[in-house]
């Protein structure tokens, strides 16, 4: 396992989320991910809430391999930061047991610094250091 600074990979890992040029957020995807990585997502509370009340008991959102993660990673940078103003970032509480990194984040409004939410993630890393799978929890 390669030996790597938990709190580099939260500020890489957060990096991502927040570049606005599109080739290079697929470059930093493909340096931090493993080829068949999978991000996993536990959703909001509301959207768990409408699920439920269709009959969807364990609900969770998955994006796998560089593709789907550019896409999920696109489409949140659009929504979160291009059009709502926001940034994210790690918090400096990032620690590893092996080949897992905990660490939580921020979702920080750009034009106050007011924080508006965040959550946590885990990493789960391979023994080259790249990810293999993230569970993320918003909210928390």
């Amino acid at each position: 396992m390669i030996d790597i600074s938990p709190q580099d990979l939260a500020d890489r890992y957060i990096a991502q989320w927040t570049e606005p040029d599109a080739a290079e957020r697929r470059a930093a995807i493909e340096r931090l991910w493993a080829e068949g990585g999978v991000h996993v997502l536990h959703p909001p509370a509301e959207v768990r809430e409408l699920a439920a009340s269709l009959g969807f008991d364990h609900l969770v959102l998955e994006a796998r391999g560089y593709d789907a993660i550019e896409t999920r990673v696109a489409r949140s940078y659009e929504r979160f930061v291009e059009k709502a103003g926001f940034t994210f970032r790690s918090r400096a509480d990032a620690v590893r047991l092996r080949g897992v990194v905990k660490f939580g984040w921020d979702t920080v409004a750009v034009d106050t610094g007011e924080v508006a939410g965040g959550g946590d993630e885990v990493l789960v890393l391979d023994d080259d250091g790249r990810i293999i799978a993230d569970y993320m929890f918003p909210g928390a």
